[in-house]
């Protein structure tokens, strides 16, 4: 059940024309509320629980979210600038065609997620876990990944060109026949021959 200081919260954003500014949530839950077109600026979720919301089109800018949970959520079209997400939890929730920029994300379980299409701009990503999350098509431009786990990760025609890899887990990911993806990033030795795998070279030592 919602916290009512959450509902109370999001229904006079609603009376400000969809805006929200200046807030702190602190172990509330949310569950099973419309945030969508929603504008949050400069507002702190700590320890915040997001249960079955949707938040198709949101907006957050300046915002801080440390140990969230997001579970069976929608995120599809959401941006995000200048965003801080530590220790975040969103595995299995839905990001198609969201839009980060100038963003720092550490610590996030982000597993078997859809990031379909979605733009990760200017951001940087530290431990954060896509294990079995679908990438098809997402873009990273001038990000820095440290320490990624891509494990099982479909990567299918997603642009990675010019990013480090080679501090990232590629194992099992899902390619195009000929690894155009990894175009022009940079990957380490053991990398490699996973990918030369997937084009069917033998790597002898």
């Amino acid at each position: 059940m919602s916290d009512a200081f959450f509902e109370r919260a999001l229904a006079a954003a609603r009376e400000e024309g969809d805006r929200m500014a200046c807030l702190r949530f602190e172990g509330q839950t949310a569950e099973g509320l419309d945030f969508s077109d929603i504008t949050c600026r400069e507002t702190v979720f700590q320890g915040v629980r997001f249960a079955g919301c949707d938040f198709d089109t949101a907006a957050f800018y300046g915002c801080a979210f440390s140990q969230c949970a997001f579970t069976d959520c929608r995120l599809p079209r959401s941006f995000w600038k200048d965003c801080r997400l530590d220790g975040c939890k969103a595995d299995g929730a839905d990001f198609r065609k969201s839009r980060f920029r100038d963003c720092r994300c550490t610590g996030a379980l982000l597993r078997y997620g859809n990031f379909s299409a979605a733009l990760w701009e200017r951001c940087a990503l530290t431990d954060c876990d896509f294990t079995e999350s679908s990438l098809q098509e997402a873009v990273f431009k001038k990000t820095v990944l440290e320490q990624i786990n891509f494990t099982g990760a479909e990567l299918f025609r997603a642009g990675l060109k010019d990013l480090d890899l080679s501090r990232c887990i590629l194992d099992r990911v899902v390619l195009s026949a000929s690894c155009q993806e990894f175009r022009g990033a940079k990957i380490n030795t053991q990398q490699a021959a996973v990918v030369a795998r997937i084009l069917g070279i033998e790597v002898v030592p």
